[in-house]
């Protein structure tokens, strides 16, 4: 086996900002690092790392420990053996480690000639998963933009957690006045009763899904369930669900999780991830960073596992390196896919 990666700058289609970044500014460009197996028949597996500095991540860091794998201990034959190789170079780096075992798995499902979906024997139903597609925290007048140009997709992921919440919804409301809406807080409401009045509010526009994640991950337990016994409105775990070992609080605290690979470790603790929180009587969702359609298709892979699907990551770029899953009018489809197997992915 052979390792190669590389580096990528993502350009934005528009400034990103959430509440995490609202005293810092937003960003219009987004660097993820991609890498590439290959195996002594010329199968290849591709994995990509996006990493977030909410977990003191980044680009650099992940391709040091890509420098560090030994990639003759890889085998698209023994994904497990392979990955408790790469667990065991070090701790933490989960968006790394989440590149190496999408790489690794689109080798293996290519060697066995399937889709991932049907490699992980899930299966896919094409145009039936939707993708929410995101507006981050801007100004209410390139809010409204922002929503007019999203005009095809049928439900939105608001970003909040801003000192202008009120003033942006109004102004989506504007564009989209009975769309269907998400609300990110990204923990910006800071306690129980700041995040319980807002919760109570969005609840009266009337065609509100859900909220994720009202509060901090490190609040207290105890307010994180006072909030969840008086919510009108389901609340969703982002930040405060990385594994299956995060269940029993989330049970506790929401109704709902937000599995995203790069903080899970990849498809193989997605898809436990998944199981473990329907098991627990909890809805979900797989979510997205900026990313490119390597890791958004495999995210789409494990869309059978899931109630509620925001995997836009490239469809706010301008630059995707890759084409894959497809999501016109925010319907997921691998029709158009261009690869037959593995992820499906192939480079433009």
């Amino acid at each position: 086996m052979q390792i190669k990666f590389w580096r990528y700058e993502l350009k934005l289609a528009h400034t990103r900002t959430i509440a995490t970044g609202v005293k810092t500014g937003g960003a219009n460009t987004f660097a993820v690092g991609i890498v590439q197996l290959t195996a002594e028949d010329g199968t290849i597996g591709l994995g990509e790392t996006a990493p977030s500095s909410r977990y003191k991540e980044n680009v650099a860091g992940g391709l040091e420990f890509f420098a560090k794998v030994d990639a003759h201990k890889l085998s698209f034959t023994d994904v497990a053996g392979s990955m408790k190789y790469i667990e065991a170079i070090e701790t933490g780096n989960f968006a790394a480690k989440s590149a190496i075992n999408v790489a690794l798995l689109d080798g293996a499902a290519r060697l066995a000639g399937k889709p991932l979906y049907d490699f992980l024997g899930l299966g896919f139903r094409d145009k039936h998963h939707v993708t929410s597609f995101s507006i981050g925290i801007d100004k209410p007048e390139v809010i409204r933009t922002k929503v007019l140009a999203a005009a095809a997709y049928p439900v939105l992921k608001l970003k909040v957690g801003g000192p202008s919440d009120r003033e942006n919804m109004a102004a989506l409301r504007e564009a989209a006045p009975k769309k269907w809406v998400r609300v990110d807080a990204n923990e910006g409401w800071k306690t129980k009763e700041e995040a319980l009045e807002m919760v109570e509010w969005l609840a009266k526009d009337g065609y509100i899904q859900f909220i994720e994640q009202p509060m901090p991950a490190n609040t207290d337990p105890k307010d994180l369930a006072w909030l969840k016994t008086r919510s009108p409105l389901p609340l969703v775990a982002d930040e405060s669900y990385h594994t299956a070992k995060d269940v029993a609080h989330c049970v506790e605290c929401y109704h709902g999780v937000n599995v995203k690979l790069c903080k899970t470790g990849g498809v193989s603790h997605g898809y436990t991830a998944l199981k473990a929180a329907r098991d627990a009587g909890l809805k979900t969702m797989i979510g997205c960073m900026i990313e490119t359609s390597i890791l958004i298709s495999a995210a789409a892979h494990l869309a059978e596992l899931t109630d509620f699907l925001d995997v836009d990551g490239n469809l706010l770029i301008t630059n995707d390196p890759y084409l894959g899953v497809t999501a016109e009018k925010g319907l997921l489809s691998f029709a158009a896919a261009p690869g037959k197997t593995g992820l499906r992915v192939k480079a433009r």
